[in-house]
């Protein structure tokens, strides 16, 4: 089985699960209707509030959380009453799967179901922009199927992704649940787009952290899209707010000045914040759509094992492509400022 982990510093080792049988089919009927609504994190609370003393509590839904939910709309459901649709499958859960005969999913973070909607709706959301980006209708589709997740299946406080022998996301839990905070589901759903692009993806040191690296990315691209915060280099404030002591609370973070190859250690997640830094400055440069265009294209030309100068000519490449000169030369500028052209 080939994963792909969400490390944080002091991590426990990882041993292999056996992969549990998938929830019961419906056997309530359900509203028949693809829309409802449900209550999330929009994208995590220490983010959205600016609040760095925000910290697990055990699972409690405290008072000062309560201005980080909203409700939102919840689209693509196939109409059981599950939270089962065109882009997410919740496969399995610990506790009780969410059901609504009306589609209405609205708890809170002490009730387990409430991380189901939240792994529903950003990733149907994330989908939702790949497709407005043109994948999946005038280009490649990209990952443009019903994403298997498991919540909470998962004993370690860590997440990870698995293409063997099943495509699916799972969620741990421990401190802060993992899929209560938008850009740790948006990370691991980073690793299934480049896994659905290219077959065996990160078979070498440097094309790990370049997943990694896209991880991070994603998660930061499409929060500050949907949910714009202050500090949106900062990846999974909330999640880290179990195992950071300094603040602000990140995980790893998109616009940190490390330079290749001299700052390689061989971590993949260290590394790939080399990766990370110069798609930020590409956004920064060309805003989002262009940038997620071109970025999502050149996996399309990555080998499973690439180099990281490598990925960078095809995504310069992919913006000369595209774009054409002005793109490409913003693209070029920001590998270079990174030393990996």
């Amino acid at each position: 089985m080939r994963l792909r982990f969400l490390v944080r510093a002091g991590a426990l080792a990882l041993a292999l699960l056996a992969i549990q049988a998938p929830a019961a089919a419906a056997s309530k009927p359900g509203t028949g209707s693809s829309t409802g609504t449900g209550r999330v994190f929009f994208p995590n609370p220490v983010a959205l509030l600016q609040n760095q003393s925000l910290t697990d509590q055990n699972d409690a839904d405290y008072a000062a959380l309560q201005p980080a939910y909203r409700t939102v709309a919840l689209t693509n459901l196939d109409g059981s009453g599950y939270l089962i649709g065109d882009w997410v499958n919740i496969s399995s859960e610990t506790g009780d799967p969410a059901y609504s005969p009306t589609n209405t999913f609205s708890y809170g973070r002490s009730d387990d179901r409430f991380e189901q909607v939240m792994a529903y709706y950003w990733i149907t959301e994330a989908q939702k922009y790949i497709q407005s980006l043109g994948f999946g209708s005038t280009r490649r589709p990209v990952n443009k199927e019903s994403q298997d997740v498991r919540i909470n299946q998962w004993g370690q406080d860590n997440s990870f992704q698995t293409n063997h022998p099943k495509d699916e996301l799972r969620f741990g839990k421990g401190g802060v649940d993992d899929a209560e905070d938008a850009e740790v589901i948006l990370h691991e759903y980073g690793h299934a787009i480049q896994d659905s692009q290219i077959a065996s993806f990160g078979s070498s040191e440097e094309a790990g952290a370049i997943g990694e690296g896209f991880g991070d990315y994603w998660a930061v691209t499409v929060t500050n899209k949907i949910a714009p915060t202050p500090d949106a280099p900062c990846v999974a404030d909330w999640d880290s707010v179990s195992y950071t002591s300094g603040t602000p609370h990140c995980l790893r973070r998109v616009d940190l000045n490390l330079h290749y190859p001299a700052d390689l250690s061989g971590e993949v997640h260290h590394d790939g914040q080399i990766w990370s830094r110069a798609l930020w400055d590409i956004r920064q440069a060309l805003g989002n759509v262009k940038p997620d265009t071109i970025i999502l294209e050149a996996h399309f030309a990555f080998a499973p094992d690439t180099s990281m100068p490598a990925a960078a000519q095809a995504t310069v490449a992919a913006a000369q492509s595209l774009y054409g000169k002005s793109a490409a030369t913003a693209v070029r500028a920001a590998f270079a400022a990174r030393g990996i052209l």
